[in-house]
């Protein structure tokens, strides 16, 4: 593979999520990176995966993948109480090493682990670029069962004081106040998400709420990442965090109105979003 400039380098596992329907790929390197090249952005994706599935519409984009046995596996189980997941394999880790020094200077660098698997001190070498982080899998653990839960991110003030931008779910934190606080504190532009409530935004000191418009729910699976893909493109195109989430909140309720990867908004939805004004 040549490899070519890209404008959005997107770092972390793609995964491989189990579902009623049948294994279909998954994780924020999926999504955020479909969402990105829908965006109309030259897309990069460093990654660990095994090759079980087909990479089917992420054929399009450039990979440097670091092969692993198995790709890293989820399952999530709906039930009353809320969303149970569990996860089988996790693929290798993702390092300096594995990127390709003409992609550390592109736009914006979006560092996506979903199971601990990016190094954290990744921050200190890409200081050229927007960098935005969805840490979700530096805030996972998993017991000896494979359930995931949310555990202690002894690097996060190390790693959110060195990025543009964060996204995190209320989810991801367990619903943890005073974890979001921290972050905030920690933090350049937080924003964080809260399924059917939108979203809510730190930045300079000011906090406020962008509340997504009334859709028909059909998958939110990969919503989340839909949201930060276009809220860091937003972020680096207008430099305006407000704007940027009312953009992204927009696209991510579009997002979940279809199932799976066929969620990715079209050109003529992000149109739309793009000329809609505060």
């Amino acid at each position: 593979m040549s490899i070519e400039p890209i404008d959005y380098l997107m770092i972390g596992h793609i995964t491989r999520d189990e579902t009623s329907a049948g294994p279909r790929l998954g994780g924020t390197a999926t999504f955020s990176s479909l969402m990105a090249k829908a965006l109309g952005l030259r897309v990069g994706l460093v990654t660990s995966w095994g090759s079980d599935l087909s990479l089917g519409p992420l054929s399009e984009i450039p990979i440097v993948n670091l092969p692993a046995e198995h790709s890293t596996t989820f399952e999530n189980i709906t039930t009353p109480e809320g969303r149970i997941q569990k996860i089988f394999h996790v693929a290798n880790s993702i390092d300096l090493n594995l990127i390709p020094e003409q992609w550390l200077s592109a736009s914006i660098v979006h560092i996506g682990p979903i199971a601990q698997e990016v190094e954290p001190t990744l921050v200190r070498h890409l200081s050229n670029s927007l960098i935005g982080t969805t840490p979700q899998g530096w805030l996972r653990s998993w017991d000896e069962n494979g359930r995931v839960v949310p555990t202690e991110w002894p690097e996060a003030s190390f790693v959110l004081s060195n990025v543009g931008a964060a996204v995190v779910s209320t989810e991801d934190v367990g619903y943890d106040e005073s974890r979001i606080e921290e972050m905030a504190i920690a933090s350049r532009v937080l924003a964080v998400t809260e399924s059917s409530e939108g979203v809510r935004l730190f930045w300079n000191g000011d906090v406020r709420r962008f509340r997504p418009p009334t859709v028909s729910e059909v998958d939110t699976t990969g919503a989340g990442d839909i949201f930060a893909a276009a809220f860091f493109y937003r972020l680096y195109t207008t430099r305006d965090p407000w704007e940027a989430a009312r953009f992204a909140v927009q696209l991510a309720a579009v997002s979940i109105t279809r199932p799976g990867l066929s969620a990715i908004p079209t050109q003529e939805e992000i149109q739309e979003c793009m000329t809609e004004v505060l």
